[in-house]
């Protein structure tokens, strides 16, 4: 997992849309984003073409000079990553510890425990 780049929350939002589309122009990620966000125009080409240079996504040139992007990490690759990092970073690696604090710290229902115990025990 180390070749995945490093991608940061902002980045991430373009990913999304991105994951969600199959691919967009840089018209329709700016379209997304400045419904969502109080970006400007120019700091979300910025993102693009930060991910195009890190690897991230890819740029292809349109018949009408425009790129269309699309992504080059899977989302379900990337969230394994991220989570495989963020254990890592904030809980040295112990998903005990992670599960334990997060119980403790948010409140569960009854379903999303249940659900837990059903996940659990289709993997064991």
């Amino acid at each position: 997992m180390k070749g995945l780049p490093q991608i940061s929350g902002s980045e991430l939002e373009v990913m999304k849309i991105l994951w969600e589309l199959g691919h967009a122009t840089s018209a329709q990620i700016v379209h997304r984003l400045t419904t969502t966000s109080e970006w400007k125009p120019k700091t979300i080409q910025t993102l693009i073409t930060r991910l195009a240079a890190k690897g991230a996504i890819k740029a292809e040139k349109t018949e009408t000079k425009a790129f269309l992007y699309s992504p080059l990490v899977g989302q379900s690759e990337y969230r394994a990553y991220a989570g495989k990092s963020f254990l890592q970073k904030v809980y040295d690696g112990s998903l005990n510890l992670m599960i334990a604090s997060f119980i403790k710290e948010q409140k569960i229902s009854q379903t999303e425990i249940d659900s837990l115990k059903k996940l659990l025990d289709e993997e064991l």
